[in-house]
């Protein structure tokens, strides 16, 4: 219990004194004011990261989309798809009359040059792709159909589509330098045919982003009659600030990360409330497979098991969150039910890390253990750890950090942290966004497999259940794999995620996807 106070009390203690609130311009009763966090670059094909999908709900559209909570996979760009028997050809139809944002018609040959800028880029995105797609797969038989020859059946290809931003080739190509493929242009500018276009003058990274609404957007506004005409994107960075900042009218929402200690104070303004949705968002504590003493997997059940799992979720997230001791959520098929994981038992894990040392593991090292400086949770998480690990004679030391600099460093093993926390989002509701993604060795130099953790078998599996169309198959080779990457402790699986946003009482029509988070515009309306 002193452990958990002393979190507590240093969460406390480093959200104390930030009460002033955010600089921006006065808003209008027309205007809603967002305060969710903004990618470091608004180019949806080199971004991949939660951030990114408010931008890619509402400035672009997408083959497919994840609509609702569960989500669902609905057509739309696309009218409809079809596959062939083998599993190898897929035909999508696309919607006549979509127009991009400067008025030119959306066509197939539109989708095929997103699909090949995304598998020529090789960044964001494409990782769900590469593994099977061919850029000269990708051709459009006339203009209103696009088709794909894979290069092997690839079950959560649906699945992904919706990844991939659809983009107007003939606004980027004036603005392509070299092999750039218009990125650096596209970095702070758009080319969508979203609900929202951007105001490219608005945009500094991370900080501002206006949007404007896209009267002529295909899907109509008939579900919504008041529609919100301007948006203004205002991330506010402390926690403390932002809080106050929703409850002063500043801003209209906050991130969906709202820590549960603020809950209740946002709860008992007369002027806010919590939006609490069920997720698919599991919260990980990352460990380098290939550092010392890391490498070693006694070392790593030791940590696994000196984690304070139950206090954290029902002390420090007072029961906001469901334990989840595996790499996917537990709602969702594939996951192992008889999963137990670890649980916190500080004389295992002494005698864990005993058998660690014996075999030479390099134990008495100073371990770091990266945090998100904007995220007050992953530092309230670092410090319950940091304080049991100094019970059985590991010692930490926890390093602010900012999301772009811990994806970037996760390029290469000898860049990436000791550890690192984070949550894995529902990008696309297959078990390959999670474990497929994370654990296959062939992922290794992005964020998602920065455990850098590698196992012939668990790739073998992995692989194997990609390319299998018999669900049935795919789900057993799921359960398996998992029991293995738990058993051999690659990370530290906390929970699964209630997502918490304050928003003011002005706000309406919130509704929650755990694709992209609920940040889908076209839906609110502001009551003045």
């Amino acid at each position: 219990m002193r452990t958990l106070l002393l979190a507590v009390a240093a969460s406390a203690a480093l959200t104390a004194g930030f009460d002033a609130a955010p600089a921006r311009a006065q808003s209008k009763a027309t205007t809603l004011v967002w305060g969710d966090q903004l990618p470091a670059g608004l180019d949806p094909h080199v971004v991949f990261d939660v951030p990114m999908q408010y931008v890619l709900l509402n400035v672009y559209d997408g083959l497919y989309r994840y609509i609702g909570n569960p989500p669902e996979l609905k057509p739309w760009l696309a009218e409809s798809s079809s596959v062939g028997a083998d599993g190898l050809t897929w035909e999508f139809k696309l919607r006549p009359g979509v127009k991009f944002h400067d008025g030119s018609d959306l066509v197939a040959g539109d989708v095929v040059y997103s699909f090949r800028r995304v598998l020529g880029m090789k960044r964001g995105p494409a990782g769900a792709f590469l593994p099977v797609l061919k850029a000269d797969k990708i051709t459009a038989p006339d203009s209103r159909t696009v088709r794909f020859q894979l290069e092997s059946a690839y079950a959560p290809f649906l699945a992904a589509v919706p990844l991939v931003a659809i983009v107007n080739p003939r606004a980027i190509a004036p603005n392509v330098k070299g092999d750039d493929w218009g990125s650096a242009w596209l970095a702070s500018n758009a080319a969508g045919s979203g609900a929202y276009s951007i105001d490219a003058a608005s945009y500094r990274p991370r900080e501002a982003l206006d949007l404007k609404r896209n009267a002529g957007h295909f899907f109509g506004w008939s579900d919504n009659p008041k529609p919100i005409d301007l948006v203004q994107s205002r991330p506010v960075q402390e926690t403390s600030t932002r809080v106050l900042a929703l409850m002063k009218g500043d801003i209209d929402s906050t991130d969906s990360y709202l820590p549960t200690d603020q809950v209740e104070r946002v709860q008992k303004s007369g002027s806010t409330a919590v939006a609490k949705d069920e997720s698919m968002r599991v919260f990980i504590i990352r460990m380098n497979n290939k550092k010392a003493p890391f490498d070693n997997v006694e070392f790593r059940r030791c940590v696994s098991q000196a984690f304070n799992y139950d206090g954290f979720i029902n002390v420090i997230l007072k029961g906001y969150a469901e334990r989840n001791p595996g790499p996917m959520p537990k709602n969702l098929w594939g996951a192992p039910a008889d999963a137990k994981g670890y649980r916190f038992d500080l004389k295992a894990a002494k005698d864990a890390c005993d058998k660690a040392k014996a075999a030479g593991a390099p134990i008495g090292r100073e371990i770091e253990i990266h945090t998100q400086s904007e995220l007050d949770q992953t530092l309230q998480a670092a410090q319950l750890l940091q304080s049991d690990l100094k019970k059985i004679g590991v010692n930490a030391k926890i390093v602010p950090n900012q999301w772009p600099n811990l994806t970037s460093s996760t390029a290469k093993a000898e860049t990436t942290p000791d550890m690192w926390i984070h949550w894995i989002s529902t990008y696309f509701v297959d078990p390959e966004n999670w474990i497929g993604q994370t654990y296959d060795s062939q992922f290794h130099g992005t964020w998602k497999a920065s455990s850098w953790y590698s196992n012939a078998k668990v790739d073998a599996m992995l692989r194997e259940a990609r390319v299998s169309t018999d669900q049935a198959k795919r789900k057993k080779l799921y359960e398996d794999a998992s029991r293995i990457v738990i058993d051999e402790a690659a990370d530290i699986w906390v929970y699964n995620t209630v997502q918490l946003r304050g928003l003011t009482n002005r706000v309406a029509g919130y509704k929650f996807s755990p694709v992209g988070g609920g940040g889908d515009l076209r839906y609110l309306t502001l009551k003045n």
